[in-house]
């Protein structure tokens, strides 16, 4: 998320929900940026990230797409990401079509900041949306 408040908010989120499901071995980076992203994606590519979550709307650059679906194409370009869970987070009104044009999941960001179970079924595999 190129917001700072989001990414510590999601962040915050996600290591509580690790607790409260008494996962002790994970790992959550952070990116401002699509490149940085993108960057980090290829720094662990040898031992690939079992989940992404981003944003959709973030920088500029890549008009007429969105940040998110750039990144989201250049990641499953990678073979060592094929089985990576890919979810996407925005507040974007055509969520849901984009996701399903890029064949991943997603959650509007409403619910994301709001219910903290969403993370709860996507982290331990029960939701696909």
């Amino acid at each position: 998320d190129d917001m700072h408040s989001f990414r510590e908010f999601h962040k915050r989120i996600l290591e509580e929900v690790f607790i409260e499901l008494e996962q002790t071995e994970y790992i959550i980076h952070t990116a401002d940026y699509a490149r940085d992203g993108l960057n980090k994606i290829y720094e662990h590519s040898k031992e690939p990230y079992d989940t992404i979550i981003m944003d959709l709307q973030m920088e500029d650059d890549f008009s007429p797409q969105y940040a998110g679906e750039w990144l989201v194409e250049q990641i499953k370009k990678m073979p060592s990401y094929y089985k990576t869970r890919i979810i996407i987070v925005s507040g974007t009104y055509n969520i849901k079509q984009i996701a399903e044009n890029l064949n991943v999941e997603y959650v509007p960001k409403r619910i994301a900041c709001t219910d903290i179970n969403t993370y709860k079924e996507f982290l331990i595999g029960r939701k696909r949306a």
